[in-house]
C-alpha cells in the first residue's frame, strides 16, 4: 500500500517480527453465548497496513462482530464460541490485554455519544490518555482535536457540539491513543452531509498524511466511491471477497443480492449495459468525475419545474411565532427557533430536513408536549398545546424515536403494542393488537423481546407502537439511519402501506433518496427559520438554500444536473428517461 515495514514491541518488550500486515485473522469461527449458530464462519482475512478498507454486507451478516474481535472485545468482554487467531498489530487479541490493544487499534462505535464521558472537549479527548498515565495526555488531547479539526473548542462543553461534531470528539479520544488501526461503525449513519464529508475528510488526513489504517463499516457506497481503497464483503458470516474499490462497486448484481446500494450512477450504467446487452468489459462509473465521460444527454428530452401552489387543505398543526432555547451551563442560551411559523395540513408526507441541530427533533417534541415553547404557540387542531392533557395529545399525535429501542418497555413486542391501549382502558386491545401485528409482518415475533430483534424488525416494530392508538399525526425521527438498503426498502414500503391508516407524517431525516422517494413536501430548517417548504423541485433547484442548509439531493440528481443543468431526476427512472450512454465510452476498459 505504499508504506514501509514498521516493526513493533510485544507485552514482554521484545523486538516482534516486521509486517506487512497490520491485521491477521486465521480461520476465525465465532458464536455468540447461547446462539443456535456461529456468528463468524471460518473467516481469514489479512490487511495491510495504511489500507483504508469499508466492509460491506446485510444487516446481521457479521461485519461489528468482526470488527470487535480486532480489539479484544470479544471475546474477553463478550463471551461466547471462539475458534482460530486474530492478530492486531501483532498481538493476539485473545491473550493480549485489552488495555494494551486499545492503544493499537481504536475504535469508534455505531452509538458514539456512550464514548464521550467528560464535561469538556479537551478534558473528553486528553481522558484515555489520561488513564494510561501519559504525562503528556493534554498535548495528546490537543493534537488529537487539531487532526479532527475541532481546533478552538477545548474549552466547550461537549453539550455545545452538534451531531457531527460530537462524532469528531469521539473519533479524537481514540486518536489520542495514537494506535495504528482505527475502526469505525456506520461513522456517518446520523449525520447531515457537511458533517459526513467532514468526518470522511478527516479519515482521509489520518490515512494518507498519518498513515493510520482506516476500517469502516458503511452503507453509504458513494463514501466508498470517493474515500476507500478496497472492500470486503460479508454474508451470513463469511468472507465473500476483497478487491480494490472501484472493481468492487462495479459488481452490481452480487452486491444488490446482498442487499447493498452500489452508487445510483454505477446501477444506472448498468441498466444501460443491460437493456444494450453491451460486453461485460466496459468499465462502469463508480463516481460523477466518471460519470461524465459516459454518459450524455438524449436529445430534445428535458424536464421542467412544477409550479408552486397553494394549499386550501386543513391544517391540523400550527406554530406561531415560536421560539425556544435550551439554557447552557457556559454562555448565552442556545437559540434553536425564533419567529417560528409553519403549517401542517391534514395528509401532508413531510420531510423534515436540514443540518445536524437545525432544530428537526426540537421541532416534533414540540409537537407531542416534550418541550414547551418559550414564546408563541402550537396548535393542534386549532388549540394551544398548553391546555391539552398529555393524555388527549397522545391520541392526537405520537412520535417514534430514532433509537426504536426507545419505544420497547416490556419483554415483548405484542406488550408494547397493547401498552398504551390498555392504560387507556380502550376497549378490544388484544384484537388491534394482533391486527398490528399482522400488518407490520411480526405476527411470528409477537413474543420476542423487541430489543433482540434485527434492525429492520425493530423499526416495524416501532412504527406499530407509534399507530396503536390511532394518532391523526404520526412523527418519525430518522426511520431509516443504520439500515441496509433492503432494510430500507422495506420500511419504505411500510410508509406506503400506512398511509390508509395515518393521513399525515412528518419524517425528520438525512436520507435524501427517502426524501425524493416518499414525500410530497419539504421543509428545510436553518438558522432557526424555515429556510423553503415546497416540492422537490422548488427545493433542490434552489442552490442557495441548498448550500445555506447543508443538504444534498441524491447521487443521480447531481449527476443529471452535471451533464445537463436544466435536468431534474431524482430517481435513476428519471435518470434513464434523460440520459444515454456515451458512443464508445470505456469500451476498452
Amino acid at each position: 500500500m505504499g508504506h514501509e515495514n514498521a516493526g513493533i514491541k510485544n507485552i514482554c518488550g521484545k523486538e516482534s517480527v516486521k509486517f506487512m500486515n497490520v491485521i491477521e485473522i486465521d480461520h476465525l469461527t465465532y458464536s455468540y453465548p447461547g446462539a443456535s449458530e456461529p456468528t463468524l464462519k471460518d473467516v481469514s482475512i489479512q490487511i495491510e497496513k495504511g489500507d483504508f478498507l469499508a466492509i460491506v454486507g446485510n444487516n446481521g451478516c457479521g461485519k461489528s462482530t468482526l470488527c470487535k474481535t480486532l480489539n479484544g472485545l470479544i471475546p474477553q468482554f463478550i463471551s461466547g464460541d471462539f475458534e482460530g487467531t486474530v492478530l492486531a498489530c501483532g498481538l493476539d487479541t485473545k491473550q493480549t490485554d485489552v488495555g494494551v490493544l486499545a492503544q493499537k487499534v481504536g475504535y469508534v462505535y455505531q452509538d458514539f455519544e456512550n464514548q464521550i464521558i467528560r464535561p469538556t472537549v479537551l478534558d473528553d479527548a486528553s481522558y484515555a490518555c489520561l488513564n494510561y498515565a501519559m504525562p503528556d495526555y493534554l498535548e495528546r488531547g490537543k493534537k488529537a482535536l487539531e487532526q479532527c479539526g475541532l481546533m478552538g473548542r477545548e474549552n466547550d462543553y461537549i453539550w455545545q457540539l452538534s451531531g457531527g461534531q460530537t462524532h469528531l470528539l469521539a473519533l479524537a479520544g481514540a486518536v489520542s491513543l495514537q494506535p495504528e488501526v482505527l475502526i469505525l461503525d456506520e461513522p456517518i449513519a446520523q449525520l447531515d452531509p457537511m458533517h459526513a464529508d467532514r468526518i470522511y475528510g478527516v479519515l482521509k488526513e489520518l490515512n494518507e498524511k498519518h498513515g493510520k489504517t482506516i476500517i469502516v463499516i458503511e452503507h453509504h457506497t458513494e463514501y466508498i466511491a470517493d474515500y476507500c481503497k478496497h472492500v470486503t464483503l460479508m454474508k451470513d458470516g463469511k468472507i465473500q471477497w476483497t478487491l480494490p474499490a472501484d472493481a468492487s462497486l462495479r459488481r452490481v448484481e452480487e452486491l444488490q443480492a446482498c442487499n447493498i446500494f452500489p452508487p445510483q450512477v454505477t446501477i444506472a450504467a448498468h441498466r444501460m449495459q443491460e437493456k444494450e446487452q453491451l460486453a461485460e468489459n466496459i468499465s462502469l462509473p463508480t463516481t460523477v468525475e466518471e460519470g461524465k465521460a459516459f454518459f450524455v444527454p438524449k436529445p430534445g428530452r428535458r424536464a421542467v419545474a412544477a409550479g408552486v401552489h397553494d394549499d386550501q387543505r386543513e391544517v391540523v398543526a400550527e406554530f406561531c411565532d415560536v421560539g425556544i432555547a435550551y439554557r447552557s451551563v457556559k454562555g448565552n442560551p442556545h437559540v434553536v427557533f425564533s419567529g417560528l411559523d409553519l403549517k401542517i395540513r391534514k395528509g401532508d408526507n413531510i420531510a423534515l430536513i436540514g443540518s445536524n441541530g437545525a432544530g428537526k427533533s426540537t421541532l416534533m417534541k414540540m409537537l407531542v408536549g416534550l418541550l414547551k415553547p418559550a414564546s408563541g404557540e402550537v396548535l393542534v387542531n386549532g388549540h394551544s398545546i398548553r391546555s391539552l392533557k398529555t393524555e388527549v395529545l397522545s391520541r392526537k399525535i405520537s412520535m417514534v424515536y430514532q433509537n426504536p429501542e426507545d419505544m420497547f418497555i416490556k419483554d415483548s413486542i405484542a406488550g408494547d403494542i397493547a401498552y398504551a391501549m390498555e392504560v387507556r382502558g380502550i376497549p378490544e386491545s388484544g384484537r388491534r393488537t394482533q391486527e398490528l401485528l399482522q400488518r407490520f409482518r411480526l405476527t411470528e415475533l409477537g413474543e420476542r423481546d423487541g430489543r433482540l430483534l434485527s434492525g429492520g424488525q425493530m423499526r416495524r416494530a416501532s412504527l406499530a407502537i407509534g399507530i396503536a392508538l390511532n394518532p391523526e399525526i404520526l412523527l418519525l425521527d430518522e426511520p431509516t439511519a443504520n439500515l441496509d438498503i433492503a432494510t430500507r426498502k422495506e420500511i419504505i414500503r411500510t410508509l406506503e402501506e400506512m398511509k390508509s391508516i395515518t393521513e399525515t407524517v412528518v419524517i425528520a431525516t438525512h436520507d435524501m433518496q427517502l426524501v425524493c422517494e416518499w414525500a410530497d413536501r419539504i421543509i428545510v430548517l436553518s438558522e432557526g427559520k424555515v429556510a423553503a417548504d415546497g416540492g422537490r423541485d422548488e427545493i433542490f433547484s434552489n442552490q442557495e438554500v441548498v448550500k445555506k442548509a447543508g443538504i444534498r439531493p441524491p447521487e443521480i440528481f447531481s449527476m443529471g444536473k452535471a451533464l445537463c443543468p436544466e435536468a431534474l431526476c431524482y430517481t435513476i427512472d428519471d435518470f434513464l428517461n434523460q440520459f444515454e450512454r456515451r458512443t464508445n465510452a470505456n469500451e476498452n476498459s
